[in-house]
């Protein structure tokens, strides 16, 4: 069974910092882009950033840029996004997803291109 799971939210002051993990089971990533995404309350769900099969390309949203590190192990079948000076803004649910990916091909940036989704881990950043 294909399953993604994500970890590693939780409530943060504004400043702080948080490492998702996104684990799967029953698929290997080593052939699947990642993404992440967030979705707040009354938004749209946004692209956050991703990473390609081989970890040679990564995508992150401007609002993001210079925050936060996609990183993979893909030896360990998990993908983490490692988030600092966090936001109020940053507020959301956030999720990760998969999808498989040509050779060399680079990672999506939207969520209609990806199959498989986890269930979402909150994060709050909040004094």
């Amino acid at each position: 069974q294909v399953q993604l799971v994500e970890s590693g939210g939780g409530l943060v002051q504004p400043g702080g910092s948080l490492r998702l993990s996104c684990a799967a089971s029953g698929f290997t990533l080593d052939y699947y882009g990642i993404g992440w995404f967030r979705q707040a309350p009354g938004k749209e769900r946004e692209g956050v950033s991703c990473i390609s099969s081989s970890g040679g390309s990564t995508y992150y949203a401007d609002s993001v840029k210079g925050r936060f590190t996609i990183s993979r192990d893909n030896a360990k079948n998990t993908v983490y996004l490692q988030m600092n000076s966090l936001k109020p803004e940053d507020t959301a649910v956030y999720y990760c997803a998969a999808v498989r990916l040509p050779i060399g091909s680079v990672c999506y940036d939207s969520h209609e291109d990806y199959d498989y989704w986890g269930q979402g881990t909150q994060v709050t950043v909040s004094s």
